[in-house]
Order: structure tokens, then C-alpha cells, then sequence
């Protein structure tokens, strides 16, 4: 039968990390060798019991800890567009995101759009900086009729003819794309091992722990750092 003790603190609660005086959620809970952990707003460290207390019961000063970042949007959903390697194709705006990246020597915020190709629906993803405006979201549907758009395929072979240069080119975007996700998906796994073993040295303090803490951590940083050049390099 198990007889773990309760947790103190469940996902959701406010709390104070007492070392710093900050307020932040509790956003995972973990139980490693007889003791909870806790992670806090998503942070990459875990934190123990008696290192938080519940914001109720704090009676020290509270730091808040805030960043604000401000995006502008060059594009908005409906805008036609043209994409860098993809010639006369023309592209209609179908949705668009930020990711925030944030790293101990890196921090950037990258807009990605999604785009629908008009010959075939073609799904694809671009940066802000590939994107060339065509026509604003309005106008759009005047400008494709005007253009003879909305009928493009070749009757004779009922396939629209396909440069071949740029078909290396989408080749070789995709491929960077799916470079990008699998490095990405890789920081996410090394961050949860970096988090792992982070709480056992806090609680064992063996150096044994750190060492796996600084090889990970070291790993996490090559590869933000390859992510970080693939993006400014992504054309």
C-alpha cells in the first residue's frame, strides 16, 4: 500500500519561492525518492517543499516578476502573399503564432505564418522576413479574379506544371522545418532530464548528479544555439 504523504501544493496554487520573494504557479508536481518537487510557471528548475510557501501565508515582500513583450504583425489572416522560393505562387494567410524563446544567453520571439498555396491548398509555413504582401485581405479576392487565379491547373494534363528549381527549394525548406522540430523536441526531453537530476542533487547533493546537470545543460545550449542560427539562416 502506498504511503507517500500528500503533496503540499497542487498544480494551479500560488505560491512564493521564499530564496527569491517571487510569486508564480505551481505548474507540475513530482514525487523523486521519497520527496515532491515542484515546478513553477514552467520553469527549467524543480523546487522543493521548504522552499515555497503559499502566498496566503507569506509574510515577506513579494517581488513580481513580469515581462512584457510587445509583437507587431505584418500580416493578418486573409492577405495574399508571395513566399521567398516558390516564384509566381501566390499564398492567402490562414493563421499565424509567436513563439517566445527564451534561453540563458539566447532570447528571441519568432513570428511563423500559415499559409494556404491558391493552386492546390498547399499547406506551409513562413517567417515574417520570406513574405512579400501581394494584396491586404480586402482586396485579395479582386486582385485573383483579375489574375485568372482561381482556375490554374493545365486542362491538357489536369496537373499544374511545376518549376523544377523550386521544387528543390521546397525540398529543402521542408527539410529544415522538420530540422527545426526534431531539435526542438529534443531541448524539450533534455530540459525534463536537466529537471530530473537538478532535484536529486538539490536533495542528495551527490556530484555525481551535478555532473549529468552540467553535460545536459551543456547540450541544451549547443543546440539552442544551432536552432538560433538555422532560424536567422531559414530563408
Amino acid at each position: 500500500m502506498d504511503k507517500r504523504k500528500k503533496a503540499k501544493f497542487k498544480i494551479g496554487d500560488t505560491v512564493v519561492i521564499t530564496m527569491y520573494g517571487t510569486v508564480g504557479n505551481i505548474t507540475d508536481v513530482k514525487f523523486l525518492d521519497g520527496s515532491y518537487v515542484y515546478e513553477v510557471n514552467h520553469s527549467e528548475g524543480l523546487y522543493m517543499e521548504s522552499t515555497l510557501q503559499h502566498i496566503s501565508e507569506y509574510e515577506g515582500e513579494v517581488v513580481q516578476e513580469s515581462e512584457k513583450i510587445d509583437i507587431t504583425y505584418k500580416f493578418f489572416f486573409g492577405d495574399l502573399v508571395q513566399v521567398d522560393g516558390y516564384g509566381q505562387d501566390y499564398f492567402k494567410i490562414v493563421g499565424f503564432r509567436t513563439e517566445i524563446w527564451r534561453y540563458k544567453e539566447n532570447a528571441w520571439e519568432d513570428v511563423i505564418y500559415e499559409l494556404s498555396r491558391l493552386s492546390d491548398g498547399e499547406w506551409l509555413e513562413a517567417h515574417e522576413e520570406e513574405l512579400t504582401l501581394i494584396a491586404e485581405a480586402e482586396d485579395a479576392e479582386t486582385f485573383i479574379q483579375k489574375l485568372g487565379l482561381l482556375y490554374p491547373i493545365n486542362k491538357k494534363t489536369g496537373k499544374k506544371e511545376i518549376n523544377k528549381a523550386s521544387s528543390a527549394v521546397r525540398k529543402a525548406e521542408k527539410e529544415a522545418l522538420q530540422e527545426r522540430k526534431e531539435k526542438k523536441q529534443l531541448i524539450d526531453g533534455l530540459l525534463d532530464l536537466y529537471n530530473d537530476y537538478l532535484a536529486l542533487y538539490e536533495n542528495f547533493g551527490d556530484d555525481e548528479y551535478k555532473k549529468v546537470t552540467v553535460l545536459v545543460l551543456n547540450k541544451m545550449k549547443k543546440l539552442s544555439s544551432e536552432l538560433y542560427n538555422t532560424r536567422r539562416n531559414y530563408k
